[in-house]
This record gives C-alpha cells, sequence and structure tokens, in this order.
C-alpha cells in the first residue's frame, strides 16, 4: 500500500476507466480512498457490449463506496472497424473509451486517466493497450508492480466484494474474428449467458457463430451441464440459435484468440 500511496500522491485527479472487474474497481476505489471524492472519478461506458447485469453491479459498487459515477456513452458500434471484428477489435473499442473521457473537463484541468491494467495483462494479447497509451492513460497496478493475485488479495482487504468476481470480458469477444459485431449478436450471448447462469452456471462463455452457439463452463461442471442439454436446446432456440454444442473442453479464458497463433497452411 505504501507503493501505491505514494503513485497517487503525485496524481492531481482521477478519472477512472471503470468496467465494473474487480481490476477497475479496485483503481476507482484507491483514487476515492487516497485523493477524495473531490478529486477522482469512475467512469463507466454503458456499451452494447457490456450487460446489463454488469453495469447494473457497477452502479451498486460505486454507490456502497462512496465512488462518484458518470455514465456516457461511446460510439465504438459506429465505427466500421470495430464492427468488422478484426483481431484488434479491442484498440477501437478502448479508443472510443479513451476519446470520450478525453474530452471530460476534468481532464482540461489536468487530471489523468487511469484504467484498471495489471502487471500480468502486459504478457496476454491485448491491443488495447496501445489505444491506452495513444491517450497516455496512466496504469497505476502496473506502475506499482501488481498482479492480478495482488489485485484480489488488496480488493479483499479493502473488504470489497468483488474481490473474487469472475472476469467478465465484454460481449463482443465471444464472436470470432471476422465475424461481424451487431447489437442483437450482443444481446443473444447476453440473454444466453444469463440463461446459463440461472442453471447454476455463472462461470460460462457463450460463443457465437451466427445460427449456432458454443458453450463452454468449466471442465468440473460439464457432467451437469450435458445432463441439462436437452433443456438448453429448447431455450436456446427461444434465443434465436438454431444449434446448441457443449464444449467437451471446458472453459478456457481466450479461445478465440487461438487463430492468431495458429500457422496457416
Amino acid at each position: 500500500m505504501t507503493r501505491l500511496e505514494e503513485w497517487f500522491s503525485k496524481c492531481p485527479g482521477a478519472i477512472v476507466a471503470f468496467s465494473g472487474g474487480v481490476d477497475s474497481s479496485l483503481v476507482a476505489h484507491l483514487a476515492n480512498h487516497f485523493l477524495g471524492t473531490d478529486r477522482a472519478i469512475a467512469v463507466i461506458s454503458a456499451s452494447p457490449s457490456l450487460k446489463l447485469s454488469e453495469l447494473d453491479d457497477a452502479k451498486r459498487f460505486a454507490n456502497e463506496n462512496g465512488i462518484t459515477l458518470r455514465i456516457v456513452t461511446t460510439r465504438e458500434m459506429e465505427n466500421p472497424n470495430y464492427l468488422s471484428n478484426p483481431s484488434n477489435r479491442c484498440y477501437y473499442c478502448k479508443h472510443s473509451l479513451y476519446d470520450e473521457l478525453s474530452t471530460l473537463p476534468e481532464v482540461a484541468a489536468g487530471w489523468w486517466i487511469l484504467n484498471g491494467t495489471n502487471l500480468d495483462d502486459l504478457g496476454d494479447y491485448r491491443p488495447g493497450l496501445e489505444a491506452a497509451k495513444e491517450y497516455e492513460v496512466h496504469s497505476p497496478l502496473v506502475e506499482c508492480q501488481i498482479d492480478k493475485t495482488a489485485v484480489r488479495e488488496l480488493a479483499e482487504q479493502h473488504t470489497l466484494h468483488c474481490w473474487n468476481k469472475p472476469a467478465s470480458p465484454c460481449l463482443a469477444s465471444r464472436i470470432p474474428y471476422g465475424e461481424r459485431v451487431t447489437v442483437e449478436k450482443l444481446r443473444q450471448i447476453e440473454s444466453a449467458e444469463a440463461l446459463l447462469s440461472d442453471h447454476g452456471f455463472p462461470v460460462a462463455r457463450v460463443r457465437h457463430y451466427n445460427t449456432h452457439a458454443r458453450i463452454e463452463v468449466p471442465v468440473e461442471q460439464l457432467e451437469r451441464l450435458h445432463a441439462l442439454q436437452t433443456t438448453l436446446e429448447t431455450e436456446m432456440r427461444a434465443i434465436g440459435f438454431e444449434h446448441t454444442e457443449l464444449d467437451s473442453e471446458g472453459f478456457v479464458s481466450g479461445k478465440l484468440n487461438r487463430v492468431l497463433s495458429t500457422p496457416s497452411v
């Protein structure tokens, strides 16, 4: 905490790019803790790629912890580069977010834009980091050498209810690269994952392959998932998926990124 306190002592004011995940939640809390409510705000985008349940959870977190929250509407869905869903789609999404944040009056007053990037993220494929660099976004967790394990430990120490919250990447990450991102697809994915949560699978991914869906849950829950297959197929058809496949490998974060390392033949 001493290193973080020293880091924030140099920060004139903080605009935290807030998603509701544990990383940005911790940064928003720390900014509020060290700078006070008059020099720290959290800003979340009500983007179609954010689950409505995540937005509600973010509002609740901010309210519980006395954090000033602003909700903005970013315009990535107006960008054909984002909609075409290239492998660096995340860059265009983050560019839209930081572009919106850069127009806030607090930036003109010298406040810094902060994000929740942690040390482990630097070893992952994250094209959004390039957008952060372009907009001179600060990453206190990285600069203070804090990895994901330490993030959760700090969040628990500060009694943040999200300390053990599972990662929940944007809904567009469920659509294979090259397949167009649409609001309809995002809403289908959201509805399908909410359905799985209601069935007792809080950690699940529904990969969207146009008319068919592929469901991933942790491998230890596959047997229970298979027992519900008939029910799920009926419910998924009501959402708009003609075919539903249960991924026998189980949940793997970033599975769709595997194509990026597959050599062409």
